[in-house]
């Protein structure tokens, strides 16, 4: 396969894992698409404006293309978490339609560069920056997969909504009464094998207590 060939496989995966993320926000309250659900402050917005800095950064200012969008990482002035989460005056359709510009912008860097093309991230630090399209293109994907790994669960907390994509749940699709059944099972099993693990570390009655003559 060569470089030119692999372009569009690439962009398959990094499509796939943009329309997930975008997918998992979509019917919630503006409360809940916004609201921390993790001790860190992970939260289903603020996923989508980490990626689209990520994509404005790598797959524009890396190879000379600004988009225009200045990711916090290069901005003295930002504080290191200001690309996970949305203001109350940064609207949802705002965050959505920036990302989406993002990866416009990022679509069109990878239609004009051979992937063999070397650009120096601007926040790495100096003389360990170079890097490929293709490497860039790669890092992208498995971001924006990982992020999308983890609006899946912020969303099944949410309300149990589940699955991949709206064309692909990737899910059995089993009544709610059997999930509360495999749960309890999974719960079971977890504690059984907790007693179990406790038991293997306890003394044996027959070991020996004191020092050996």
């Amino acid at each position: 396969m060569t470089a030119t060939d692999a372009k569009p496989e690439l962009h398959l995966y990094l499509q796939s894992a943009r329309d997930a993320l975008l997918w998992k926000i979509e019917g919630l309250s503006e409360y809940d698409a916004r609201r921390p659900l993790t001790p860190t402050g992970t939260n289903l917005l603020g996923l989508v404006k980490h990626v689209t800095a990520a994509e404005s950064g790598y797959l524009g200012d890396t190879f000379g293309r600004p988009s225009g969008t200045l990711a916090p990482w290069m901005d003295e002035t930002a504080e290191p978490t200001d690309d996970m989460w949305a203001t109350a005056e940064e609207s949802r359709a705002l965050i959505v339609d920036n990302y989406r510009r993002a990866w416009a912008h990022a679509d069109a860097t990878i239609e004009a560069l051979p992937l063999d093309t070397v650009g120096t991230v601007p926040w790495w630090p100096a003389g360990r920056g170079e890097i490929t399209l293709h490497h860039a293109v790669v890092r992208v994907i498995s971001d924006t997969h990982r992020h999308a790994g983890h609006a899946d669960i912020l969303r099944e907390l949410l309300d149990g909504s589940v699955g991949m994509a709206a064309n692909n749940l990737d899910v059995p699709q089993n009544e709610p009464a059997w999930w509360e059944r495999h749960r309890n099972r999974l719960e079971q099993a977890a504690v059984q094998a907790a007693a179990q693990a406790e038991a293997a570390q306890a003394p044996s009655p027959t070991s020996p207590t004191g020092p050996v003559a």
